[in-house]
């Protein structure tokens, strides 16, 4: 652990005890914080018009104004579907991992109450998408059954290390998105609600992770470097659903390839990891042979 790492770790029950105020200060409930009656607004966009996934290419061009804002609506639904997804790994993670440890500690005691916020986010990104009448954008089945496997294998640094990814990576997302005014007031205050809550969630997970980083064995580090760049992997390559450009008319294929392709989307999926990336390289979890299935997600 660096010395410029470990001033920024707290006594773990410090930062419980502050987590769990922030908790009780700064939190929402979805069913009703948000007007679910309010219908989505005319001319507005799911997420901003440069974040979404055909921007910049010749396909974009070929769609009406009309069918761009469509497609935006139908990739922020496809985003916060792989966020429900993932959010049910994390919550039987931490049910896990609090299992094997004291319930009076103050950490424990944010654990559940992350797994509560979890919960809700859950049903927040689940009635969104059913407000906006889009397909279930789940994960094909062979993703589906890999996050099986990733919640069974992953505990220590692997679960902390990929709760952050997933959760980063969203964060910057959400973060413009909430700001932006061209997009739709759904976006806005559903992003609102996730970045106030996930901010404690990634607080917690990184000084754990730092905290428990220099106890682990070498092959526990191998492990975890794995698992990270996996999951990093699985979950940038289907942020964005190939059948989201059925809805404007394009090939799901072909959407999905040139979106692949696009070099405003793969500096996009590099910018949403910007912050996280030096991060996991000073922990030791990018580098080595898996970097390249980071490289190949564009996310380095």
């Amino acid at each position: 652990m660096t010395a410029g790492i470990a001033a920024k770790v707290g006594d773990r029950e410090a930062t419980a005890a502050r987590l769990l105020k922030s908790s009780l200060d700064h939190s929402y409930e979805p069913s009703i914080d948000i007007d679910w009656d309010a219908p989505l607004v005319d001319g507005l966009w799911g997420v901003p018009e440069h974040r979404v996934s055909l921007y910049g290419t010749d396909l974009w061009d070929t769609l009406s104004d009309e069918q761009k804002r469509t497609l935006s609506i139908h990739e922020l639904c496809s985003i916060a579907r792989i966020g429900l997804w993932f959010e049910m790994i994390l919550m039987q993670m931490l049910l896990r991992y609090s299992y094997d440890r004291d319930p009076r500690s103050g950490h424990i005691q944010y654990a559940l109450v992350e797994i509560a916020d979890e919960c809700r986010h859950s049903i927040m990104f689940a009635k969104m998408n059913a407000h906006c009448g889009v397909p279930d954008y789940r994960p094909r089945r062979i993703v589906h059954e890999l996050g099986r496997g990733f919640k069974a294998l992953a505990s220590g640094p692997a679960m902390f290390a990929g709760t952050l990814f997933v959760e980063e990576i969203l964060d910057q997302l959400q973060r413009e998105a909430m700001r932006d005014e061209t997009v739709q007031p759904l976006t806005r205050m559903v992003n609102k609600i996730h970045v106030t809550e996930e901010a404690r969630h990634v607080r917690y997970a990184r000084e754990e992770l730092v905290r428990i980083m220099p106890r682990i064995s070498t092959a526990q580090r191998a492990l975890a470097n794995y698992l990270t760049a996996r999951i990093a992997y699985v979950v940038a390559k289907n942020l964005i659903h190939c059948d989201v450009y059925a809805s404007v008319g394009i090939d799901p294929a072909v959407g999905y390839r040139a979106a692949q392709a696009n070099p405003h989307h793969q500096e996009m999926m590099r910018w949403s990891a910007r912050k996280l990336v030096p991060f996991l390289r000073e922990q030791g979890l990018i580098g080595g042979p898996t970097e390249v299935l980071w490289r190949k997600a564009h996310l380095v």
